[in-house]
C-alpha cells in the first residue's frame, strides 16, 4: 500500500465516521422520545440514564474518531 492510499483511506474513514456520529446525534435529538421508548422495552432505563449513556457513547466515539482516523491522517499529511 502506498502512503497516498493509506492517507485517502483514513480521510474517508473519518468522513464516514463523522457522518455516523452526526446521524446518531440527530436521531437522539429529533426522535428522543421514540428512541427512549424503544430502548426502554429492552432495558429498564430512566430518561436521565438513557441520556447519560448516549452522551458518553457519543463522546467515546468522537475520541476514537479523533485518535484513530484524524490524528494519523494529519500525521501522514505532514510527513508526505
Amino acid at each position: 500500500m502506498t502512503l497516498e492510499l493509506v492517507r485517502n483511506m483514513l480521510g474517508w474513514c473519518a468522513v464516514i465516521n463523522l457522518g455516523l456520529l452526526i446521524w446518531w446525534l440527530l436521531f437522539v435529538l429529533l426522535a428522543h422520545d421514540w428512541t427512549h421508548r424503544v430502548h426502554s422495552k429492552w432495558f429498564r432505563l430512566t430518561r436521565e440514564r438513557f441520556d447519560a449513556i448516549h452522551y458518553a457513547g457519543m463522546a467515546m466515539f468522537k475520541m476514537l474518531i479523533f485518535f484513530f482516523n484524524l490524528v494519523p491522517y494529519f500525521a501522514l499529511r505532514i510527513v508526505g
